[in-house]
């Protein structure tokens, strides 16, 4: 057998590297191998590598930098998203669950607490109107700002505990959230508002008739009853006045606002660690000594029947250096037999009578300064349905 094969070879100057190429090969057995036609042997492959298209090398370098980009934008706003809706949860918080709302839920409720669904503002937070997208309930939210600090587990025990009331005459708290620096109170919402709107209106504005407002007075004795002596605890409310009391589709009082409450047991002795409550409600006792019971509340339930009824604020101030105390001016009018001039003149004289100076005489017996006067919400709830010899 012969054969003849060509080869040709490649060599780049300076480098270890070579490449050899076999372009043809002839055999033959038993005889000469035929001539190979070099004319017709392929060509060598180009040297080096192919080169680079310059539309490649244009965008190539920015398709790599529109990704980095992208996905730098895309991780901000998912870190920002994160951020926006984050809350603050405990271990401790588990066992609340159920009465727990996610930060995120009640942000899309409120449509991100916008202006326009602003309820109210007060000393302790804004109220929002939202309404929750899985079970399309109305709600208001309140934005209360607190300090980390060791109650919270406690606080938090009790606005669940009380949001296991239930009663007519009482707002329902359903539940809560709480993020870095702020907590939020869900409550059933009150499509007419609350009851200061309707007694401090402009002059030429309606407001409630008399009927109205003896039956809201009723109403939130007998929420207050409820709270003090009907439910597992004794619950002192902190906080009862015209603006916490809000109306309902029906025009009935509902004591809200359970953000200053605070459960005992019965029998226990009932000991704040500081004051809480508005100017105007405060009973002496808890200011001078801290010390919280039913009838603090009492007391600031008196000072509600006397603003009910007259139209006006606890406190007034007629100059820069003079206060008018409305119990105080009651009490005087009572003394001089003059009551009917303490009553709202928007009622235009339309009302009844003995009902009012009822009212005015329990509300200044409730808020009278020792406490061993003040009746407890059985008895009010006894003068006010005349179950009881009515006041002198």
């Amino acid at each position: 057998m012969t054969s003849q094969w060509c080869c040709k070879s490649q060599h780049t100057l300076g480098a270890v590297n070579s490449r050899h190429y076999v372009l043809g090969w002839s055999f033959s057995m038993n005889r000469s191998a035929p001539k190979i036609d070099t004319t017709k042997l392929p060509k060598l492959p180009p040297k080096g590598q192919k080169p680079q298209s310059k539309l490649l090398e244009i965008i190539l370098p920015i398709a790599t930098a529109t990704s980095i980009i992208v996905m730098g934008a895309i991780i901000i706003l998912l870190l920002r998203r994160r951020l926006r809706y984050a809350e603050l949860k405990e271990d401790w918080e588990t066992e609340f669950g159920p009465h727990r709302f996610s930060y995120k839920d009640l942000y899309h409720a409120t449509e991100g607490f916008q202006n326009k669904n602003l309820l109210g503002a007060g000393g302790f937070g804004k109220v929002y109107k939202g309404v929750l997208s899985s079970s399309k309930l109305d709600v208001a939210v309140k934005r209360v700002s607190h300090e980390s600090r060791q109650g919270m587990k406690e606080f938090i025990a009790e606005v669940v505990s009380i949001g296991r009331i239930r009663h007519r005459n009482l707002v329902q708290l359903l539940g809560y959230c709480r993020r870095k620096g702020e907590l939020l109170l869900v409550y059933d919402y009150m499509s007419n508002g609350s009851l200061d709107k309707y007694l401090y209106c402009e002059e030429n504005n309606p407001t409630l008739n008399w009927a109205q407002r003896f039956w809201i007075i009723k109403g939130i004795a007998l929420g207050l009853l409820c709270l003090h002596e009907k439910w597992e605890k004794v619950v002192i409310h902190h906080d009862i006045k015209a603006s916490n009391v809000l109306l309902d589709s029906e025009m009935n009082g509902r004591l809200g606002d359970f953000g200053l409450a605070r459960l005992y047991h019965h029998g226990t002795d009932l000991q704040t660690t500081h004051v809480v409550g508005t100017m105007g409600y405060l009973a002496p006792e808890l200011v001078s000594t801290g010390k919280a019971s039913p009838l603090t509340d009492v007391f600031a339930f008196g000072t509600f029947l006397l603003e009910v009824t007259c139209g006006k604020r606890p406190v007034n101030n007629n100059t820069d250096y003079n206060q008018e105390v409305l119990v105080d001016w009651v009490l005087e009018h009572w003394r001089k037999g003059s009551l009917t001039e303490t009553v709202d003149t928007r009622l235009l004289g339309d009302y009844n009578v003995n009902e009012a100076f009822l009212v005015l005489k329990l509300g200044l017996l409730c808020s009278h300064p020792f406490t061993n006067v003040r009746p407890n919400m059985q008895k009010v709830m006894q003068y006010l349905d005349y179950d009881l010899p009515s006041l002198s």
